[in-house]
């Protein structure tokens, strides 16, 4: 995420080739960061959940991530205009984990099939009818705004299910992982323990980098 963003922040600035991100292998290993955060989304909400729900936590922590996706809309609507971020990285965890809820004891099979065809969706029933603007976090429409950010309910509560089913296939190995790790895997696992910090804090601190290298420290 931090690669892709700093490189992000390169283009913007004219230190390297306009349209980088664009092209080549870039829009793939984007969607592959965006589709590695909703699948872990998935497994945490199992971990957190899949027991039981415990309501007052899982509110708390929709209500974080939901308020950091307006702060990014709202931040994004002042530095970046019409392109700014109107159903992002933020708004698909807080809106697809509530969904998510209703998978944490279905059947695997029906889970993976529901999974399978909303990753398969967006390839077959895009239509214009879905081109108003209120139904753009559907994900099915023939004409997307340009927006900074975008991770529409299909294809990408696919992702999410996929990682409620694996920490599922996973449960019995969960209680060994939970064992002290030690000093070192601890700190190397600190950036996954505070990503929605990590998220929202290091893009404002990249792109200030390369403004103030731009402005004022290149030669």
């Amino acid at each position: 995420m931090a690669v892709f963003h700093f490189t992000f922040d390169l283009m913007l600035f004219g230190h390297i080739a306009a349209g980088t991100v664009f092209s080549g292998f870039w829009p793939y290993f984007a969607r592959g960061i965006a589709g590695s955060f909703v699948l872990l989304a998935g497994v945490s909400l199992w971990l957190a959940h899949g027991g039981g729900i415990r309501w007052p936590a899982f509110w708390r922590r929709f209500a974080v991530v939901a308020a950091a996706a307006a702060l990014v809309t709202a931040a994004t609507w002042a530095t970046m205009g019409d392109a700014y971020i109107r159903w992002g990285i933020l708004h698909a965890i807080a809106a697809y984990s509530v969904i998510g809820l209703l998978f944490l004891r279905a059947p695997m099979p029906l889970t993976a099939a529901i999974a399978a065809a909303c990753i398969a969706a967006p390839f077959y029933l895009k239509a214009e009818a879905f081109n108003t603007p209120w139904l753009l976090w559907l994900g099915l429409s023939t004409e997307v705004p340009p927006m900074m950010d975008y991770e529409p309910l299909l294809p990408w509560l696919g992702p999410l299910l996929l990682g409620v089913i694996a920490a599922r296939l996973l449960a019995p190995f969960w209680p060994r992982m939970r064992s002290d790790p030690g000093a070192l895997i601890r700190a190397l696992a600190w950036p996954g323990r505070h990503s929605l910090a990590v998220y929202l804090i290091h893009q404002p601190v990249l792109f200030g980098g390369v403004w103030v290298w731009t402005n004022y420290l290149a030669p």
